[in-house]
């Protein structure tokens, strides 16, 4: 779980203010500690209206998505065979749930920033870094945004990646999944195999 958050950062964070339910989408660097789950930190525009409404200590969710794809049945060898088969979702996702709490505090948001960006860049032949900007431009910036921060309480994750299929369909959703040629059915097929060789 803690692999795919590191590889899909981008997280739906739901929070409860006075007025209901709020989702907004943030990039959210995930620190280890404490055990056993970790802390999720990222910043988000003072001018949200999230943190002018945000409920103390009531709890929120980040949802960070994986690889999904539709599968059709009419990739199951088993269609042939009796026809009882049906479409259906292949998806990964991962639930954080904790307590959010804002962070107005220079350094702590300083140090978030570097390592959301060297995290984030860290795949670039010339890995772009905080301190490459103008010391007054990143000031500019850093007024602009608070902290936030969330203590991971409980982690929950699934992963439905054709496992309920017998070998012969799961092998012919990873051969239609590839002819595909999408990015995500190309990652869902990965994630087919490896599901596969592990039920052996």
């Amino acid at each position: 779980m803690h692999e795919l958050i590191r590889a899909q950062p981008l997280a739906t964070l739901v929070t409860l203010s006075s007025g209901g339910l709020n989702a907004n989408h943030i990039p959210l660097h995930l620190s280890e500690s404490p055990a056993p789950f970790g802390t999720l930190q990222g910043h988000v525009a003072r001018a949200n209206p999230m943190l002018s409404d945000l409920t103390n200590n009531i709890e929120s969710l980040a949802v960070f998505h994986g690889p999904n794809a539709y599968i059709t049945p009419s990739w199951y060898a088993t269609k042939k065979e009796t026809g009882k088969v049906v479409p259906t979702w292949n998806y990964v996702v991962v639930h954080a749930y904790g307590f959010l709490r804002i962070v107005d505090n220079a350094a702590w948001l300083r140090a978030q920033l570097e390592d959301l960006t060297t995290h984030n860049e860290a795949s670039f032949s010339e890995p772009w870094a905080v301190s490459d900007a103008p010391h007054e431009h990143i000031e500019k910036i850093m007024a602009a945004i608070v902290g936030i921060e969330m203590v991971i309480t409980k982690l929950s994750g699934k992963w439905k990646v054709s496992q309920n299929q017998p070998a012969q369909n799961q092998a012919s959703v990873v051969a239609g999944l590839k002819a595909s040629g999408l990015p995500d059915s190309l990652a869902m097929a990965a994630l087919v195999e490896v599901g596969a060789r592990n039920d052996r």
